[in-house]
C-alpha cells in the first residue's frame, strides 16, 4: 500500500472570496486546475463579497 502523504505536502490555493488558504482534496482531483473557492458556502457568496 502507498503511503499517506502529509497534509502539509499537499498543493494549496487561497478561496476567491475569503482569501483563506485551502489544501488539496481528494475529490477534487480531476479539476484542481478550475477550483477557486474553498467551500460551498464560499461558492454561493462570491457575489456579495467581489465588490
Amino acid at each position: 500500500m502507498p503511503r499517506q502523504k502529509c497534509k502539509s505536502d499537499l498543493p494549496t490555493k487561497t478561496c476567491a472570496t475569503c482569501g483563506r488558504p485551502f489544501p488539496w482534496r481528494r475529490r477534487w482531483a480531476r479539476d484542481w486546475g478550475n477550483v477557486r473557492h474553498c467551500s460551498e458556502r464560499c461558492r454561493k457568496n462570491r457575489r456579495s463579497h467581489a465588490a
